[in-house]
């Protein structure tokens, strides 16, 4: 199966998880500001919250939204010389499950996988990703002030999960700054 075929799939599959999850119009925007690898990424995203509630629990739920980012990547040791730079469009595509307050105030957990389309091969300080494929996958913490200010901090993984080598893997660091409308 090539990269192809599985990103149709996926979106598929994402095609038809929407269709089974209400969800209102576009509800919040985020930036985001991620760094590893010698690799610097700015990250734009829009976000709308599913009207579903899993696990309630004392006031509080696992609930979750859709997240569309546009990012722009530079890497800066491309194909491991220095000095040498690589630049990456990233559009995508990511359903985020977050466990948070009834009132979506205050602390929450959050995890998401998703699909992303990289305008290029990644190939930064000796870590290759060999498909413009990838699934980008977080775990991440953060807050939401009563003024609907989100701020958050995450790892992310970038991985197109075994469909060709070489398959390195990028991991980052990222703050998330969103505000709800």
């Amino acid at each position: 199966m090539n990269a192809n075929t599985i990103f149709k799939i996926l979106a598929l599959a994402n095609a038809l998880i929407a269709v089974h999850s209400p969800a209102r119009a576009v509800d919040s925007g985020s930036l985001e500001l991620a760094s590893g690898n010698k690799t610097h990424i700015v990250r734009f995203g829009a976000q709308w919250k599913w009207d579903r509630q899993w696990l309630r629990f004392n006031d509080a739920h696992l609930g979750g939204y859709w997240d569309l980012t546009l990012s722009k990547w530079r890497g800066d040791r491309f194909r491991n010389v220095d000095d040498s730079t690589q630049r990456i469009i990233d559009i995508g595509l990511t359903p985020v499950f977050r466990f948070q307050r009834d009132d979506l105030q205050g602390p929450y957990v959050e995890a998401g996988i998703g699909a992303h389309y990289l305008s290029r091969h990644y190939d930064n300080n000796g870590k290759r990703l060999s498909t413009n494929f990838q699934f980008g996958d977080h775990l991440g913490i953060g807050y939401v002030f009563p003024n609907k200010l989100d701020v958050g901090l995450k790892v992310q993984h970038f991985s197109n999960g075994g469909i060709k080598e070489p398959n390195n893997g990028v991991n980052l660091a990222v703050v998330r700054v969103s505000y709800a409308f």
